[in-house]
């Protein structure tokens, strides 16, 4: 189980972005990346190329969200919105779950 997953509300805390938040679109497991929603925005200058058919797509420039590194995104605690550190426990029945250390609140 991951501290950070997809549809989380993160904030950044180290980076150009410092302060930002944003839900996490994609979660890089064996990189121990993250993609979060309009944060760490990059352009891509692309040139123009042949298309099938013909025809010709001309140049242009991309904007994209670049991964972010896992260590500089915090989870935000859905009880008090402020960033907190992530846990893990147990339930009666056995599950394991993500907890809020701020405020002791399971996240799910």
């Amino acid at each position: 189980m991951q501290r950070v997953q997809q549809g989380d509300i993160v904030e950044v805390i180290a980076g150009k972005d410092k302060g930002l938040r944003g839900e996490v679109v994609r979660v890089l497991v064996k990189k121990n990346r993250v993609i979060v929603n309009g944060v760490n925005i990059l352009k891509r200058h692309r040139k123009a190329r042949p298309a099938p058919g013909g025809q010709q797509i001309p140049a242009q420039i991309i904007e994209f969200e670049a991964p972010l590194h896992l260590s500089n995104v915090m989870l935000v605690c859905p009880v008090t919105d402020e960033r907190t550190r992530v846990g893990f426990r147990f339930t009666e029945d056995g599950r394991k779950v993500r907890y809020s250390k701020k405020s002791g609140s399971i996240i799910e």
